[in-house]
């Protein structure tokens, strides 16, 4: 068993034997965070299964980070919302602009070389885009910026408190951006 795809059967089927029932977290609160592997917020958070959790690459606040807290407040019942970025983000680390040019030049995979983003074997045709990707270019004006555009979102319930903080990635340390939660405070 070398490869990913049954090491993820194997640890699915340990799980299953060990797993109890489960219902819907009784907290009710979301947390929206970066998809990075080194972040856990079942840890960071001490959750188990108390909070509904919105990850992808940045945490940032998307049309679909919306949309998944939408409802999470709208079906679910969530009444408290945490957007956490983390330190050394790899969104950070390029820009719009480059990561559409690498990806006009191929859709493969890229590497940092130490000095810049390169495209590294195999190269896939490549591909223009609009789309846009949510970079990172500067923590915390970055988070403050995420959590005024949540609050601002038409659809965002006004009586849900919105918490901004950074993970830091060595200690595991969360710090509330006094700034990104006055943003999120609840309106009437």
């Amino acid at each position: 068993m070398n490869g990913i795809r049954e090491k993820v059967e194997a640890a699915n089927a340990a799980y299953v034997k060990r797993k109890g029932a489960s219902g819907h977290p009784e907290k009710k609160f979301a947390i929206l965070t970066c998809m990075d592997a080194r972040m856990d917020p079942v840890q960071f958070a001490g959750l188990a299964d108390d909070a509904y959790v919105v990850r992808n690459a940045g945490g940032r606040v998307t049309e679909d980070a919306v949309r998944s807290l939408v409802i999470s407040a709208k079906m679910l019942g969530t009444s408290e919302w945490f957007v956490i970025h983390h330190t050394e983000c790899g969104m950070a680390s390029f820009t719009e602009e480059t990561f559409r040019a690498l990806l006009a030049e191929s859709t493969g995979p890229s590497v940092w070389d130490g000095s810049r983003w390169v495209n590294v074997p195999p190269f896939v045709p490549g591909a223009e885009t609009d789309m846009e990707f949510h970079t990172i270019s500067g923590e915390p004006q970055c988070l403050i910026e995420d959590v005024k555009r949540l609050r601002a979102h038409p659809l965002v319930p006004g009586y849900i408190p919105i918490y901004g903080y950074m993970y830091d990635i060595h200690t595991g340390q969360l710090t509330e951006i006094p700034e990104a939660s006055a943003a999120g405070r609840p309106v009437r």
